[in-house]
């Protein structure tokens, strides 16, 4: 399912993402705090389903009670299907699957069951199999992925993923491809390919390694979220060079090399966007 094949039976036992066979979920809610295309504006929000566990295990968390602390509750796949019908009822613009990789199989069991008349959007950390994500192409209609880190060492070193960067850039290619066109009507995406990239503080020099990939790779004209909102949690005080939110001369750095890239479809975040009042309560 995903590149670290751990080769678990899940049937029998845990994977490195903390899962077995059945789904596991910990929150469901109509989230306003993604981005505005997605979330929309006035609007009832989008419709976000969480996920527990993960095959990653990035030190510095804000999901880390559900990612790495194994909170949630078991679900059956008609029970899922379910509570996609019940989002669409409540006037969800969308379908938010939030870490889903793990649980990919399941949700094309679900989706099967129940396909919404709203997108379905696959909000994952990029850490994925080629596999997986062709798997997907007949069910998603949002790819919301992050792009994490340029570097390995930072990569191993933050989240125990190596070879990140090689494995989510050719992910991220496919997804464009399975995607071709983002599709926008009346300021909500039906369609298309956001990627997300979260700056660390002292990290600045990657960041800028992630845009270039991105103008460089999948296009100057990608829908681009460039997140300040980095806050130290989890396990980061353990990390004093990121033990600390981003400064203001950090940021700017970011955002004046996507400008000089010509990267015309950026969102941006103001710095006090680095604030525990936007992380859902598991």
């Amino acid at each position: 399912m995903c590149p670290r094949r751990c080769g678990i039976d899940r049937n029998k036992n845990k994977g490195f993402c903390k899962e077995g066979k059945s789904i596991r979920i910990s929150k469901v809610m109509l989230h306003k705090f993604e981005e505005p295309i997605i979330s929309g504006i006035d609007s009832k929000g989008s419709g976000a389903i969480f996920f527990t566990g993960c095959n990653m295990r990035c030190v510095f968390c804000q999901n880390f009670p559900i990612s790495h602390n194994d909170k949630g509750r078991k679900i059956s796949v008609k029970h899922l299907a379910r509570i996609f019908k019940r989002l669409e009822k409540k006037g969800a613009n969308n379908i938010n699957l939030v870490t889903p990789t793990h649980f990919s199989e399941q949700i094309i069991e679900a989706l099967k069951i129940y396909r919404p008349n709203i997108p379905i959007v696959w909000n994952s950390n990029g850490y994925e199999s080629e596999e997986t994500i062709n798997k997907l192409k007949d069910y998603v209609d949002i790819f919301l992925v992050d792009l994490k880190y340029f570097s390995d060492d930072l990569a191993v070193k933050y989240s125990k993923a190596p070879n990140y960067f090689y494995y989510s850039s050719k992910v991220i290619k496919l997804m464009r491809k399975i995607q071709p066109q983002d599709i926008i009507e009346n300021g909500l995406m039906k369609k298309g390919l956001i990627i997300r990239h979260l700056i660390l503080p002292t990290h600045t020099d990657d960041s800028i390694k992630c845009l270039d990939f991105i103008a460089n790779e999948i296009g100057s004209s990608t829908i681009v979220s460039i997140m300040s909102q980095y806050e130290p949690m989890y396990d980061a005080k353990d990390y004093h060079e990121i033990n600390r939110k981003i400064t203001p001369l950090e940021y700017k750095r970011v955002v004046n090399h996507a400008l000089k890239l010509n990267m015309i479809n950026c969102y941006t975040q103001e710095l006090s966007s680095a604030d525990t009042k936007y992380t859902p309560k598991f």
